[in-house]
C-alpha cells in the first residue's frame, strides 16, 4: 500500500516514517488491523470446534461449505473489515467485543444467524487476546524475523569459508595477541548466531482458553458434561500453540518472555559483530564498496563511513531495551489480572521492527565489505612480539629454565624486531635443531588450527576423549 510522502514525514515513530519500507512486512502481523484479523481467526476456529464437539450439543454442526465461508472471514480479511471493527470499537470502547459484534453481523450476512449466540461463548477477552498474540508473534518470528537473521548467518558462513586461511593479528585488551585468521573470527559469530537462531525457534509459545479467572466456571456451569480440560487443550493445539491450564485470567507470558530473551541474545551477538566490523574498517582490515552518489560527510569528501554497522548497532540497542522490558514486565500481573500488559503488548511490533532494521543494516554492511589481505599481513608482520608465546612454549617443552620470564624481559613494553628475536634465539643454550625450529616461526604462520576452525560447522563432531 502506497503512503503519501508527507504522511511519512509527519509520523511520530521512524518505523512508520523513515523506516516504513524496511519494516512493512511486520505490519501484516503487528498492526491493529492484523490484531483484529487474528482475533477473528480465534473466534471463528473456536466456533467451529464448538460445533464439532458432540458433548456441546446446542451448537449446530457446520457443513464443509459453511466452515469454508467462516474461515474466509480471516483468510480474506480486508481493510474494510478492519475499518468496520474499528467503528464498533469507537462505539463501545472494547476492541475484543467489537470483533464479536462484527462477527455476529457476518453470520447474518452468511445466513448463519442460528450460530450467533455461540460466538464468544463463555470466553473472556484474554482468551481471545492471548491466542491472537501467540499466533501473530509466532508467524512474525517464523516468516519475517528468522529469515532475515538467516541471511546474516549465511553471509557469515560464506565469508568464513572465503577467508579461512587469511592470517590476521588478534587483539586482546586492544593489544597485539596470538594471530588468528579472519575466517576463524567470522566463524565464531556464525556459530554464536546459529545457536541463538535455534534458541529463538525452539521457544514454543503458549496459550490458554479457560475463562475469566482461569477456572472454566462459565463453561462448566452451562455445559457440565463437557470435558473442558480436553476441549481447551485441543483448541489451543489446533492453533499450533502449547496449552496451559493453570493460569489466572491472563496467560502468564512466560514463553513470550523466553522469546524476548532469546531475541535479545541474538541481537547482542549482532551488536558485538557490528562493533568488531566497525573496528576492522577503522584499522583498514576491511574495505567498503562506496555507493554511487552517497555522501559520507558534509565537509570531508573522502569519507566512506561504516553507517550500516552503526545504524544496526543503534537499532538493535533500541530493540533490546524494549525486549528487556517485555521479559521483565509481562510475566507480572497483580492478583488475578491487571491491564498493564495490554498497552505493553501493543509495542511488541516496535521491538521486532527495530530488530529487523538492525538485521537488514548488518547484512547490508557485510555485503559491502572486502578483506584487505595485504593490510592484515603488514600489520601482522609489524608485531613479531606475538611469537613470544610460541618461543616460550617450545622452550618449556625442552625444559629450558624460566622461559616465560626470559621472553617477558625481551618483549614487554618495548618494540621488538624479528632480528632481535633471532638474536635472542641464537644466544639460547639449546641445540641447533630447536634454534632452527624457533627461527622458522613467523607471525603469519602462527595461527594454530584457525583455518580448520574457520570451516568448522558442527562442533559436536570433533574432539572428545
Amino acid at each position: 500500500m502506497s503512503v503519501d510522502p508527507m504522511t511519512r514525514l509527519a509520523t511520530l515513530s521512524p518505523l512508520d516514517g523513515r523506516y516504513h519500507d524496511d519494516v512493512a512486512d511486520l505490519a501484516h502481523y503487528f498492526s491493529e488491523a492484523a490484531l483484529f484479523r487474528y482475533r477473528v481467526r480465534v473466534e471463528v476456529e473456536y466456533l467451529i470446534l464448538l460445533a464439532r464437539a458432540p458433548s456441546v450439543g446446542f451448537v449446530p454442526t457446520f457443513t464443509p461449505q459453511q466452515q469454508a465461508a467462516l474461515r474466509a472471514l480471516y483468510r480474506q480479511f480486508s481493510d474494510d473489515d478492519a475499518r468496520a471493527i474499528a467503528a464498533w470499537d469507537r462505539t463501545i470502547n472494547h476492541d475484543v467485543k467489537a470483533v464479536e459484534y462484527w462477527l455476529r453481523e457476518q453470520l447474518d450476512r452468511l445466513a448463519l444467524g442460528a450460530w450467533k449466540e455461540a460466538v464468544h461463548f463463555a470466553l473472556t477477552s484474554e482468551d481471545v487476546n492471548n491466542l491472537a498474540y501467540g499466533m501473530l508473534i509466532r508467524d512474525a518470528r517464523d516468516l519475517v524475523v528468522l529469515p532475515a537473521l538467516g541471511q546474516i548467518i549465511e553471509r557469515l558462513r560464506a565469508l568464513a569459508d572465503a577467508e579461512a586461511t587469511t592470517p590476521m593479528l588478534a587483539r586482546t585488551h586492544g593489544q597485539a595477541a596470538t594471530p588468528t585468521t579472519f575466517g576463524k573470527e567470522i566463524n565464531v559469530f556464525f556459530a554464536r548466531l546459529r545457536r541463538a537462531n535455534a534458541e529463538i525457534l525452539a521457544v514454543k509459545l503458549t496459550g490458554k482458553c479457560n475463562g475469566a479467572t482461569g477456572t472454566f466456571a462459565a463453561q462448566v456451569t452451562a455445559l457440565p458434561d463437557v470435558d473442558w480440560f480436553k476441549f481447551s487443550k485441543a483448541f489451543v493445539r489446533s492453533l499450533d500453540l502449547e496449552p496451559v491450564l493453570l493460569t489466572t485470567q491472563i496467560e502468564p507470558h512466560d514463553s513470550l518472555a523466553s522469546l524476548c530473551d532469546a531475541l535479545k541474545r541474538a541481537n547482542s551477538i549482532l551488536i558485538d559483530l557490528c562493533q568488531d566490523c566497525w573496528r576492522y574498517i577503522s584499522d583498514g582490515y576491511l574495505a567498503q564498496a562506496p555507493k554511487p552518489g552517497e555522501v559520507g560527510s558534509s565537509t570531508m569528501p573522502h569519507k566512506v563511513n561504516p553507517i550500516d554497522f552503526e545504524n544496526a548497532e543503534g537499532n538493535l540497542g533500541l530493540a533490546n531495551a524494549l525486549l528487556e522490558h517485555f521479559s521483565r514486565k509481562l510475566p507480572i500481573s497483580r492478583l488475578q489480572r491487571d491491564l498493564s500488559d495490554s498497552t505493553v503488548l501493543r509495542n511488541l511490533g516496535v521491538a521486532f521492527g527495530y530488530s529487523l532494521i538492525g538485521y537488514q543494516r548488518a547484512l547490508r554492511g557485510l555485503a559491502k565489505v572486502t578483506v584487505r589481505g595485504e593490510r592484515l599481513h603488514a600489520d601482522l608482520t609489524a608485531h613479531p612480539e606475538v611469537l613470544a608465546e610460541a618461543v616460550q612454549t617450545i622452550l618449556r617443552r625442552e625444559g629450558y629454565p624460566e622461559p616465560y620470564e626470559a621472553l617477558k624481559t625481551l618483549t614487554r613494553g618495548q618494540a621488538l624486531t624479528i632480528e632481535l628475536l633471532h638474536q635472542f634465539v641464537a644466544d639460547l643454550a639449546v641445540n641447533e635443531a630447536v634454534k632452527s625450529e624457533l627461527r622458522a616461526l613467523t607471525p603469519a604462520g602462527y595461527t594454530g588450527l584457525a583455518a580448520e576452525l574457520a570451516r568448522l560447522r558442527d562442533e559436536q563432531s570433533f574432539g572428545g576423549w
